[in-house]
């Protein structure tokens, strides 16, 4: 039997004291399968950026249970965290991160120079659409350019879970689906679980599952039976 990627159990996260508190998480349990792509969909202050950080090894619980596999991230220490997002995790945020004096191919490479089992750099560039940009510096690229090179950068490191905290969020329509596609094709390609955090609920049409959150709780979990690919997403 196939262990889930991740197993939640009355996961709490709350910030600050007192009247102050914020309860990001109010208790929360889910499953998520190996390999699938999973949307969490919800508005801001809901939770879904919160399970995310902490199923990343990112942030800490405030109670409950968080694992990964047959390791519980929950009692993990910050060092044994840190080896956890090195071997088994990449991460594409918003807004790219890349070294503005490195290219394209030199910013994969500061990844793959601490991975486990990395592939080529230049691997991971055709892998998403850019073996011709591989010396070009982000300066010289388009936003949906940079992102492609974030996603590069952090699939190289050959990922068993791609965490994506709005991967889309700064990009027009045709380069968010051309986002869309990387994601997907890392998915089939690496059998990567992908868990992308998006206030866009028409992504939700090309994930295995969609997690629905409002107010720390998760309200729904929807299964789709049929899935669009991304150039059939409205935007």
């Amino acid at each position: 039997m196939t262990l889930p990627a991740f197993t939640t159990k009355n996961l709490t996260k709350v910030y600050g004291e007192g009247r102050s508190a914020v309860h990001a998480l109010r208790g929360v349990d889910v499953e998520i399968p190996q390999g699938e792509i999973v949307v969490l969909l919800g508005p801001s202050g809901s939770g879904k950026s919160t399970l995310l950080n902490i199923l990343g090894g990112l942030d800490s619980a405030t109670d409950g249970t968080a694992q990964f596999r047959d390791q519980m991230l929950t009692d993990m220490q910050d060092r044994e965290l840190t080896r956890y997002r090195r071997d088994h995790v990449g991460f594409v945020f918003q807004f790219y991160n890349l070294m503005p004096s490195l290219t394209a191919y030199e910013n994969v490479e500061l990844v793959t120079e601490i991975a486990r089992d990395p592939m080529d750099p230049a691997e991971a560039l055709h892998m998403v659409g850019l073996g011709g940009r591989m010396d070009h510096f982000p300066s010289q690229m388009s936003g949906g350019e940079q992102q492609r090179v974030a996603i590069a950068r952090a699939v190289a490191k050959q990922p068993d879970v791609l965490f994506c905290d709005e991967p889309t969020g700064a990009l027009d329509s045709t380069t968010g689906r051309t986002v869309l596609k990387v994601l997907k094709s890392v998915n089939e390609t690496l059998g990567a679980t992908v868990m992308i955090v998006t206030h866009a609920a028409s992504q939700a049409a090309m994930a295995d599952r969609v997690i629905h959150f409002a107010d720390g709780n998760i309200r729904e979990i929807v299964k789709n039976k049929t899935k669009q690919s991304p150039d059939e997403i409205a935007w």
